[in-house]
């Protein structure tokens, strides 16, 4: 599937060109309630489909989660087995969607905003469409970087007809790339696998690791000097700023370490940042109307 573009010229000269966004708790409160619901279902996960002790499972949930990033990253990483597209459709298929309602106050505010705006979440890609789409946000941002696109599934085994050099049936060049090009910078599928996949176990890429950031930063084709990164984790913010990003903290009204400034709801980013709007104040009858797909980076 495509991924975002080259970097856009819309903002030309502007002091910033892209503002990268967490999604959970930042562009909706923790108060919304999907977080304790959230680690409830993960709990059970461990629980019921992995056998893990009942009276150790709310700890390691936790533990895991501080140690690794994600609770299901740590899962991985001591060697269990189950499979991703499961396990979310058990934590998130389950989720009270319906606390989440239209935000009509910050789809104006992002459709204001001149810059390329992009999603950056742990989470897949169903609960994302799901939280953008409850929110009524689907067509506030040219993409979304989200847990298939830093995972994606190992490249499958050739066939035994590719094996003995015998192109398939359908295929009707034996000499035409299979390579699935991306807009942007000419990164493919194949590249992009290359690029995280670099040893022979597979593990669970995923914030607050730098690895992350510079991947995405890498996948969304973006400068970071000229990228804000917004998020309600401190230890996202302090990762960010270590990959080069400027950084806000969201969901508190004092600053963490790495963070660069502060919001207690991501409604105040208008006038704790009006800097994202100075270079089209004299363009601002020309805001966004039109509706574009948000397409998953997966």
């Amino acid at each position: 599937m495509e991924v975002v573009g080259a970097r856009s010229s819309n903002a030309s000269g502007a002091k910033y060109e892209c503002l990268l966004f967490d999604m959970d708790d930042t562009l909706y409160p923790l108060s919304a309630g999907l977080n304790l619901a959230c680690r409830k279902n993960i709990e059970e996960f461990m629980l019921h489909h992995l056998g893990i002790e009942g009276t150790e499972v709310p700890k390691m949930c936790l533990d895991l989660y501080k140690e690794c990033g994600t609770t299901m990253a740590g899962l991985k990483d001591l060697g269990y087995e189950f499979d991703n597209d499961e396990f979310h459709a058990y934590v998130h298929g389950r989720l009270p969607y319906d606390a989440l309602k239209p935000d009509p106050i910050l789809r104006n505010l992002l459709l204001s905003m001149p810059q390329r705006k992009i999603i950056f979440t742990n989470a897949d890609k169903a609960h994302a469409a799901q939280v953008l789409s409850r929110l009524g946000l689907e067509d506030c941002f040219e993409g979304v970087i989200c847990f298939e696109t830093l995972n994606p599934p190992p490249p499958e085994a050739p066939s035994a007809d590719h094996a003995n050099g015998t192109p398939d049936d359908d295929n009707d060049s034996a000499g035409e790339s299979s390579e699935t090009t991306i807009s942007g910078d000419a990164i493919n599928d194949e590249t992009k696998s290359k690029t995280i996949f670099n040893t022979a176990k597979q593990q669970i890429l995923c914030k607050p690791s730098l690895t992350s950031m510079l991947a995405a930063i890498r996948i969304a084709n973006v400068d970071p000097n000229k990228t804000i990164f917004f998020d309600d984790s401190a230890r996202n913010i302090a990762s960010a700023k270590l990959a080069g990003l400027h950084t806000v903290i969201v969901g508190s009204s004092n600053l963490v370490p790495g963070a660069d400034h502060a919001l207690s709801s991501i409604h105040n980013i208008k006038e704790a940042l009006p800097q994202i709007w100075e270079a089209e104040e004299e363009h601002l009858d020309q805001i966004i109307q039109s509706r574009v797909e948000t397409v998953v980076l997966a």
